[in-house]
């Protein structure tokens, strides 16, 4: 077990996600817009996920589109430090392989859900800061309830204050079954298909690096299907304002949120922002898999010339 994994792991999602943090914006105000609304009855001030760019740029300014990168930045480190240590100590030490030596999809995604759903945990109060800073918007487009957060810190301090650790980790029971699923989709879906690409008589004629953007992709595409409807589920509780008692105004827990959402929105409206989330997710894993890949590569060149020396 090498434990800068675990760093490795951190570093590759911060990198990442600096580039796909935009998509995460659009995706968690389209999930919160006609929040607890029959389809028809509201006002749609994100109709797609190109107006969505164009209408937050316009209403909000341009740097609106990186709102909450401070508390998105620890929460994937914090994710991802756990998970993709977790996950590639496994498949170093052969955990994730049958007795004949192939990748297994259940082991794989058995360890990548170990990893996502220890991450999670440890992350979770950043996911509620990250989309409480990211669903502020002017009042024109406005959806979801409003939290009136100056920052990361003023927010952290503000919760911990009125509500202590258990405010801040509100809403966790959901994040650690959603990153579970889509961390254990995710790194199966990459491990499988790494696994085939490898073992690929064409192998000779593909780059590490083409290997890794395809075995990325193909994760991410797992990940975002697995993942959407306890996502909105997270936003959804994570956002909602709550009382002085520190109990929530719209849901009382997951399943109640689960059912409303149901009820008044339908089976779509646990797929709202799929498509953002969709093309976030996917270029987010390919780069957290390939940074991921590359960083290692560059520990074994450093290892290997400090025996040189």
């Amino acid at each position: 077990m090498d434990a800068t994994d675990f760093l490795l792991g951190g570093v590759a999602s911060m990198g990442a996600t600096l580039f796909t943090n935009p998509l995460e914006v659009v995706k968690t105000r389209m999930q919160l817009q006609g929040e607890l609304a029959a389809k028809g009855t509201y006002a749609k001030p994100y109709k797609s996920i190109l107006d969505a760019f164009v209408t937050i740029a316009k209403n909000d300014g341009y740097w609106a589109l990186q709102k909450g990168l401070a508390p998105s930045l620890c929460f994937q480190f914090g994710i991802n430090s756990a998970r993709l240590g977790i996950y590639n100590t496994a498949f170093e030490n052969g955990y994730t392989r049958t007795k004949d030596g192939k990748q297994s999809i259940w082991r794989n995604a058995f360890w990548g859900g170990l990893g996502g759903f220890i991450g999670s945990a440890l992350a979770s109060p950043f996911f509620m800061l990250r989309t409480h800073l990211q669903s502020q918007a002017v009042t024109q487009i406005a959806v979801g309830y409003q939290h009136k957060h100056t920052g990361m810190m003023s927010a952290l301090k503000d919760i911990f204050q009125k509500h202590g650790i258990r405010g801040l980790y509100r809403g966790v029971a959901v994040t650690m079954p959603r990153a579970m699923l889509g961390s254990g989709g995710q790194l199966a879906g990459y491990g499988y298909t790494k696994d085939m690409l490898l073992r690929h008589p064409l192998h000779a004629q593909q780059s590490d690096r083409l290997v890794s953007f395809l075995s990325g992709t193909a994760g991410g595409t797992v990940m975002a299907i697995t993942m959407t409807p306890p996502d909105v589920v997270a936003t959804r509780l994570y956002n909602q304002g709550v009382d002085a008692k520190g109990k929530g105004i719209y849901y009382s827990g997951v399943v109640d949120c689960f059912i409303k959402i149901l009820k008044t929105e339908g089976v779509a409206g646990l797929y709202k922002g799929f498509w953002p989330h969709y093309m976030r997710i996917g270029p987010h894993s390919m780069l957290v898999l390939v940074f991921f890949d590359e960083l290692k590569a560059i520990r074994k060149r450093f290892y290997r010339n400090r025996e040189k020396l």
